[in-house]
């Protein structure tokens, strides 16, 4: 039996997975700055985004045998380390993949129908100017036919390409890693298998009516000004994938001068307290980091978590 931390939460079906394996699972939260003297009585700990699991920790729980994170990124967990520790690192990338495609497309479709730019003014002025504001939101486009641009061609980035042409959209892909991937267009009854090929980031940026982008934060951005200048005149962004992966006073004038139309954010660099001037800017249709956050991904997150963990325990 292994003594497990959920730090973070965990839906209800992945705990009871983990008790029934036998485990003894707590869930209340430690705060960061107490875990170091509290994990050490632990051989697992589960995080989400808010705990971090980094080599001064590491350092102080001899008896750790995994950490797990509910989700696809280990920005927050020194993941080289802990191997090199003999520690294993779980995470659950399957899981959320469809829900933050779908967020990806709402605040695509969001944009195209100016669904972001009604619903903030509505409230105040619905009932004094709906013909002026009808006139001022009348002139939404269709997605069809138009192209999108996908950077990063892993789970999540395959099912919002899936997406894409499921709707009729072109879909120019990009990722140095991946020369092709398989896919499937449709649904659980009636689908397509496809293959889609990438291209060159510099082939994609200037075709592209909008641009989604689907990988890890790697210490860099992927687009910084000399990308937006390659971009068509126009485009939309669209992230739900990590907080810097997009240079943000980039994108900040490339919507005031008009080369982006509007940005679709859920990551933002300096969470939980992202700059005021980005959530401020007319042409942004914002959530706060809920791409995973679905009561389908919640269930699958858990389920897969617990599962690699009882098995590593086991195994262990």
């Amino acid at each position: 039996m292994a003594k497990i931390l959920i730090n973070d939460g965990i839906h209800p079906t992945g705990e009871k997975m983990l008790r029934d394996a036998g485990h003894d699972v707590v869930t209340t939260t430690i705060a960061q700055d107490d875990l170091i003297q509290e994990l050490p009585a632990y051989d697992a700990i589960c995080v989400r985004s808010a705990t971090k699991v980094r080599e001064d920790l590491i350092n102080q729980c001899p008896n750790l045998k995994a950490i797990c994170r509910g989700g696809v990124g280990l920005d927050n967990i020194d993941v080289q380390y802990a191997k090199s520790k003999g520690i294993a690192v779980i995470n659950t990338p399957a899981a959320s993949s469809r829900s933050v495609a779908e967020l990806t497309f709402t605040h695509l479709l969001s944009i195209a129908r100016s669904l972001y730019l009604s619903n903030r003014a509505m409230p105040s002025k619905g009932h004094t100017e709906f013909k002026k504001l009808k006139k001022s939101y009348s002139k939404g486009f269709e997605l069809y036919g138009r192209t999108l641009g996908v950077i990063g061609l892993g789970r999540i980035g395959l099912e919002t390409a899936q997406l894409g042409m499921s709707i009729g959209m072109e879909v120019m892909a990009v990722d140095p890693y991946v020369d092709h991937a398989e896919l499937v267009i449709g649904g659980p009854r009636v689908n397509v298998k496809h293959t889609i090929r990438t291209i060159p980031m510099e082939e994609m940026l200037p075709q592209a009516d909008a641009i989604t982008l689907h990988l890890p934060f790697l210490g860099q951005p992927v687009l910084s000004a000399a990308e937006f200048d390659k971009m068509k005149d126009g485009a939309i962004l669209l992230n739900c994938s990590r907080g810097g992966t997009v240079d943000e006073d980039a994108l900040l004038d490339a919507l005031n001068n008009g080369k982006v139309a509007a940005a679709g954010v859920d990551v933002f660099l300096n969470e939980p307290t992202p700059r005021r001037d980005l959530l401020e800017h007319p042409h942004v249709s914002l959530t706060p980091h809920t791409g995973a956050s679905t009561i389908e991904a919640q269930e699958k997150i858990g389920i897969e978590l617990a599962q690699k963990l009882i098995k590593h325990l086991a195994a262990s």
